[in-house]
């Protein structure tokens, strides 16, 4: 057994506490110094450490580095990142406590003065013969940071294993949930459990619920925008549509890029919504930036042209991971500038501690891509800081959203029931839009039947802890105000009890407004669940099998039940009624039910 002192880097150089990244003191934090002592202890040749966005895996896996570095466990590094930004912010890093690592390196005998190298998994799937024969010539510590992406080819997972097999040492690190598709991750174990499901088996899990509790990570607001979208299809068809009510699969797809088209005045109020936020964040940390997360080239242009004309200065433009992004993102890390607009590559791993606010301008719905993208606002610098993302109301996004604190493993074998669908299992196709590292124009756009028409923007909700607060307004509204002015300085359990009397204010001054002046839903959130259109549908089908039920119990008629349902509880017929109205009509038919009995 290996036992380590209270810092687990009394090893290091001097320079090691004051210059290494954020967070990193005299000590580790408490979950670093539980994933040492576990690797010391066990000393295992492969070590997978799972742990949320900005807890610090970089600072873990590099103090671990240099104990094995220290005690010739190892001679030499290798650090595989899935991005150019990211092996060179890898070898920064590094260099802060004395280790070298070259970012640049592509072949050939490694100079004396490095300790290893910094690479990428699409630099390993090239040439993995040379990144083997490096491992067997002398005793190798592979770092394999956000490992989910050495499967995101079968090429890229057999390169992997080709190359690093002969590695004396293994350190997978993660921080988001694993893969939707099946692939299976190389240097990772995975257990068989009762169900006979294989699931992925982590040495150490340090989750998102677990850090905000030791203040490690920011609590994230999450403020939801509905409105009205109208477009035209292939064929001619013009479609209207409000952003949260049960649609089709293919009719959410369309309204939500109805939405996020800048030429529309949904794009305008939630950019001008969110600068408001900053501001007000700004009051308490002077130089909170703000990212918006675009999904192609000529979007990120026209946001960065929109928030210029509503801020009066030019955002930072990022559209592609080449060098001279890199560098813009380095700059806009180290500057006090307002806001930077990116197409995807700042999804994930990119580490620009001061970003407080996000819009999430794309239509990627994965459940990776969307912890990946909320993951780029939760490094917490100071106890009390809050991060803000904007969102349309989609429910997948809401889902996502609620889900935040939701632990998740890598499964290779899907369930497959009758009729059901598993909500993580998207296409490999949109996983690999999701995790694209260059955002090239494909043409694809111009392909699709559709052309967007017409959007507005409502405030509709907020969501924060699993629970939802507010009730709609309009744009620059006193009651949307309420919640971007929000202080940015808050504990967690301060900003709950803040959003609860938000709320009940709005609802006090709701209550005294004559009926025939409400132009929008005035119901707190939640009783406005935002449900699927499959959710919906099975909300129905459960009304109408309660319905069936109490027709036997009472021998009435299914349309005079119905009627008298509506008679009580409100609302159209339940073919257009709200999920809420459904779940009303159930739980009093329920009700009805138990009476008898």
């Amino acid at each position: 057994m290996v036992t380590t002192t209270t810092t687990s880097s009394h090893h290091l150089s001097p320079a090691f506490p004051g210059r290494a990244p954020w967070g990193t003191a005299g000590k580790l934090r408490a979950w670093q110094q539980g994933a040492m002592d576990r690797y010391l202890q066990e000393q295992p040749r492969d070590f997978l450490a799972v742990a949320t966005p900005g807890a610090g895996k970089t600072t873990f896996a590099l103090t671990l580095a240099s104990w094995l570095m220290h005690h010739h466990v190892v001679q030499q590094i290798t650090v595989v990142a899935p991005t150019e930004h990211l092996k060179k912010q890898w070898a920064a890093a590094a260099a802060r406590i004395g280790i070298k690592l070259d970012p640049d390196y592509s072949a050939g005998p490694l100079s004396k003065e490095y300790d290893g190298v910094a690479i990428t998994y699409a630099g390993v799937g090239v040439r993995p013969m040379l990144h083997r024969n490096r491992c067997e010539q002398r005793k190798t510590l592979v770092i394999l940071d956000e490992i989910h992406h050495a499967g995101d080819s079968k090429s890229w997972g057999e390169a992997c294993l080709e190359a690093f097999e002969p590695a004396t040492r293994r350190l997978a690190l993660t921080g988001t949930p694993f893969r939707s598709d099946t692939n299976p991750i190389p240097f990772v174990t995975y257990e068989e459990g009762n169900d006979g499901i294989r699931r992925s088996s982590a040495d150490y899990t340090y989750g998102y619920g677990n850090a905000l509790g030791d203040g490690v990570v920011r609590p994230v607001i999450f403020l939801s925008y509905s409105g009205n979208m109208r477009w035209r299809t292939k064929a001619g068809d013009e479609i209207a549509a409000r952003l949260g009510e049960p649609m089709t699969k293919d009719a959410v797809s369309q309204a939500w890029r109805t939405a996020l088209d800048a030429k529309g005045d949904w794009m305008p109020n939630v950019l001008r919504a969110a600068d408001q936020r900053l501001t007000e964040v700004r009051k308490s940390i002077p130089d909170a930036g703000g990212l918006v997360i675009a999904s192609d080239q000529d979007s990120a242009r026209s946001y960065a042209k929109l928030i210029r004309e509503i801020t009066g200065t030019r955002p930072t433009v990022v559209l592609s991971d080449d060098t001279g992004a890199s560098n813009r993102i380095d700059e806009f890390s180290e500057n006090t500038d307002r806001w930077m607009v990116a197409v995807r590559m700042v999804s994930e791993g990119v580490d620009v501690p001061r970003l407080s606010v996000g819009v999430y301008a794309t239509t990627i719905s994965t459940p990776l891509f969307f912890a990946q993208a909320v993951g780029r606002f939760v490094r917490s610098r100071r106890r009390g800081e809050t991060a803000s993302v904007f969102l349309p109301t989609i429910p997948s996004l809401l889902g996502f959203a609620n889900e935040m604190e939701v632990e998740r493993d890598h499964v290779l074998d899907k369930p497959k029931k009758q009729g059901e669908e598993d909500p993580y299992a998207e296409s490999e196709k949109e996983m690999a839009e999701a995790e694209k590292q260059q955002d090239e124009d494909t043409g694809e756009q111009d392909m699709l039947p559709f052309e967007a028409l017409e959007s507005d923007a409502v405030f509709d909700r907020v969501l924060y802890n699993s629970a939802e607060f507010g009730m709609q307004a309009h744009p620059g509204s006193a009651e949307e105000q309420d919640y971007l002015g929000i202080p940015g300085l808050l504990e967690p359990d301060q900003v709950q009890l803040l959003l609860q009397k938000r709320q009940a204010r709005q609802i006090a001054h709701s209550r005294k407004k004559p009926d025939d002046e409400a132009d929008l839903l005035e119901l707190p959130a939640e009783r406005r669940p935002v449900v699927s259109h499959k959710e919906l549908l099975e909300l129905r089908k459960q009304l109408n099998t309660m319905v069936g039920a109490y027709v036997h119990q009472t021998g009435k008629p299914h349309g005079v039940i119905h009627t008298e349902l509506r008679r009580v509880c409100g609302g159209p017929p339940s073919a257009e009624a709200t999920a809420g109205q459904i779940r009303e009509r159930i739980k009093k038919v329920q009700e009805w039910a138990t009476r008898m009995r």
